[in-house]
């Protein structure tokens, strides 16, 4: 078959900053590869990639839709109305851009899309971050050609002939963090020859990471500890008055992630799946601390698949007041305890990630 020259790509992925930025990171790879192909992204009106796409340099079209609430509520009642509404908006998007190949990084979009897509016949990929996958692609698994995942053992949801572990796309710019150190302290204004703990609740921030900072603050002064605190967008009013304070800085969002990295020497973080591909990277010592507000309890599983390699920390939110002062100065104080987590996390890291996936949209492309 005569290869094409350009090619049209379709991609979907939101509602977070785990399914948007696969995507993003994915698009990018394929334009190194294409620089003719021409690329869409298609996700949830009002939700993050909404805006996070555009500036990331793609076009996005939007869609009508939200999950379904575990609870039982009055947006549940409207969910059929929006899903009749975003499949015959996906089929008028599919029919006008003719896609070569569609891929999906989950969220709620992602679902519409590509039962369209595969109706008609294009290639699907989906990228699958969690241990524990999505609703949108589990029922999206038996439709699509190939599911590249990050974890082992989800052949219990997924066609196994359709399987390819890939890992999570990471951004490029954290495999040279090592060499940043330096500068990471400086962009940060963190004194060198004192630790730094880096705190990350995801991009819309975490209450109850947020209220544990809040009340060790003095705790973490004893300890001798400088704080880069990411709250998150929705707690920056509430929390930017710490500011004030010697030895803490917060931050709504961190635009340098890498530089960030570098300064830290501990970090404490969520366990969504583009967190913990990221955190295996960067190689430093973390604690866990796991969303129960997620579906299927994904991030605790997550984070255990770390934890279970001696490999991290967690600690549930539940056990906070109880246990974090204890565990946290029990690894300030141990340099081994610090460097046996640290390698180990390392070799737990899956570097080449989006590369792995583009090619098994390449293959897809040329087939088609």
């Amino acid at each position: 078959m005569v290869k094409k020259e350009t090619y049209k790509i379709i991609l979907s992925g939101g509602g977070t900053g785990g399914h948007i930025y696969p995507a993003i990171a994915i698009a990018n790879e394929l334009k190194m590869r294409f620089p003719d192909a021409e690329f869409l992204f298609v996700g949830a009106l009002d939700r993050m990639e909404m805006e996070k796409v555009p500036q990331a340099g793609y076009k996005i079209e939007g869609l009508w839709i939200t999950g379904i609430q575990r609870k039982l509520t009055l947006k549940n009642l409207v969910f059929p109305a929006k899903l009749v509404v975003s499949l015959m908006r996906a089929r008028k998007i599919v029919k006008t851009f003719q896609p070569d190949v569609a891929i999906g990084t989950g969220g709620f979009a992602s679902g519409p899309l590509l039962q369209v897509a595969a109706s008609k016949g294009i290639p699907c990929l989906i990228q699958e971050q969690n241990s524990f996958p999505g609703i949108t692609n589990k029922l999206l698994a038996k439709k699509v050609n190939k599911i590249c995942v990050a974890y082992d053992g989800l052949e219990r949801f997924f066609p196994k002939d359709k399987l390819i572990k890939t890992g999570n796309p990471i951004r490029q710019d954290l495999l040279q963090i090592d060499n940043k150190t330096i500068e990471g302290k400086d962009v940060f204004n963190q004194k060198h020859g004192k630790y730094t703990l880096l705190v990350l609740g995801g991009s819309l921030g975490a209450k109850r990471i947020n209220e544990l900072i809040e009340k060790e603050l003095e705790f973490f002064q004893t300890q001798n500890v400088q704080v880069i605190w990411q709250c998150g967008k929705l707690y920056y009013e509430t929390y930017k008055k710490y500011n004030s304070y010697e030895n803490v800085q917060v931050h709504a969002f961190l635009n340098t992630m890498d530089l960030a990295y570098a300064a830290a020497d501990f970090i404490i973080s969520r366990a969504g799946a583009s967190s913990v591909s990221e955190l295996c990277v960067v190689g430093k010592p973390v604690i866990f601390i796991p969303s129960p507000n997620v579906a299927e309890d994904h991030q605790t599983k997550n984070a255990m698949a770390i934890v279970d390699k001696d490999a991290a920390l967690l600690i549930k939110e539940a056990d906070l007041d109880v246990d974090f002062e204890n565990r946290f100065s029990q690894l300030v104080k141990s340099a081994e305890k610090q460097q046996k987590l640290s390698e180990n996390i390392k070799k737990l890291a899956l570097i080449n990630a989006t590369k792995d996936i583009v090619d098994e949209v390449e293959k897809l492309l040329k087939k088609h």
